[in-house]
């Protein structure tokens, strides 16, 4: 065990955050526009002494005020290495480390699940990768840790029940393409070639504060709360009494970027991978009358008797190995409710009321995809640490 001590720090809500002795540090941030590049530059943003510059890139602003040490810079990762190199150049971007969020959801064919496309998956999100990658070798700025936040997924999640909870040290699920592990094949290749370093992590469901996002489970819940209310309507739950009273791990945005900083700071962390989760036990059963009431409405449990819509995982056995696979329930999604005129008329008179800027729903799938697979979990999603270096804690909270 180290002899080492670190001085711990708060931040709000978040305690026992380490501290670093670094000073005068550069970074790149892409895909920050983002969940969870949003949270990577709020996280940075707050000590400018240690992160003295840091490079957003993504085709889209961040959003929200952006810190003062913090720089965008409009890039496209499907175009070549080579023009996303001139970029870097002409812009004198240089990162001592890197933070790869970037991430495209390809629109799944009709009828199928938002996973299903897994070879699209893999093709556009390697890309985005490798153009970033080999485009910080062409322009001579190789970052000495490269971080990639991968998800889930790694341990086949979307296949089936697996065996949690979910070590880092778990065997890959092989059932299909997995675009995580095409990925972080690439980076540790490009990271020896190039002979620097690379973490990855493995965050659950990610809730966070911003406007859009096609992984961001907690908007639609707040947007079908907010038209439940405007019409007089309760919260009603979509799935059934399995899925209301599973145990899912979340790892929330900022928790992440407090986890990534510390990774790529740390060099026993290096050439590592962590899961990254809050270490709380989440079901739809706590938060549904906690979230009723944040919003002032009534609350409806699930239908015990209702004639439930089912999707059955697709492998037997699933990636446990073992035993029948899962079927998920549904008694609507909120895809389904967001496509119906009535609720589309509630929405647009929610925003012109309120001066929102998203007064109609653009792309109804993109958005609410996500949370409808979440409401409808029939297994467990739970987390543990297994890769954490063990350090001596020297606990004073400043």
């Amino acid at each position: 065990m180290s002899s080492s001590k670190r001085i711990i720090e708060s931040h709000d809500i978040y305690h026992g955050l380490p501290t670093f002795k670094e000073e005068g540090l550069t970074a790149i941030v892409t895909g920050a526009n983002g969940i969870s590049g949003t949270y990577m530059l709020k996280v940075l943003g707050q000590h400018p002494q240690r992160w003295k510059k840091i490079y957003a890139l993504s085709r889209r602003p961040p959003y929200g005020d952006l810190p003062k040490n913090v720089e965008h810079i409009p890039c496209d990762f499907l175009e070549s290495p080579e023009e996303i190199s001139s970029i870097l150049k002409a812009k004198g971007v240089k990162g001592d480390y890197a933070f790869f969020f970037a991430y495209i959801q390809p629109a799944p064919k009709e009828g199928q699940g938002i996973w299903a496309n897994a070879e699209e998956l893999i093709s556009v999100n390697k890309s985005l990768l490798s153009n970033f990658l080999e485009a910080l070798t062409i322009s001579k700025t190789v970052p000495k840790a490269v971080l990639l936040q991968l998800g889930g997924k790694y341990y086949g999640v979307h296949l089936g029940p697996g065996t949690p909870p979910y070590e880092e040290t778990a065997s890959r699920v092989e059932f299909e393409p997995n675009f995580y592990y095409t990925q972080e094949d690439y980076l540790k290749e490009w990271a020896k070639k190039n002979g620097t370093n690379w973490v990855t992590t493995r965050p659950s469901l990610i809730p966070g504060a911003v406007p859009d996002n096609a992984m961001n489970f907690v908007l639609p819940l707040a947007i079908y709360a907010t038209v439940q209310k405007h019409l007089g309507l309760p919260l009603e739950f979509p799935s059934d009494l399995r899925a209301w009273e599973m145990t899912t791990s979340i790892s929330s945005a900022q928790t992440n970027a407090y986890l990534s900083e510390w990774a790529v700071l740390t060099d026993s962390a290096h050439n590592e991978s962590f899961n990254a989760c809050d270490d709380s036990a989440f079901t739809w059963a706590q938060l549904w009358p906690r979230l009723a009431a944040r919003f002032g409405i009534e609350w409806k449990g699930p239908d015990l008797e209702a004639d439930f819509m089912e999707i059955t995982m697709p492998y037997v056995p699933p990636p446990r190995g073992w035993g029948p696979t899962a079927t998920l329930k549904f008694k609507f999604t909120l895809t389904e409710w967001a496509k119906k005129p009535e609720i589309q008329k509630a929405w647009k008179e929610i925003a012109d009321a309120n001066g929102l800027k998203m007064t109609e729903f653009a792309d109804v799938d993109r958005l609410f995809g996500f949370t409808d697979g979440t409401f409808g979990f029939s297994y467990p999603l739970l987390y543990r640490y297994v890769s954490l270096p063990l350090d001596v804690v020297d606990v004073r909270v400043c």
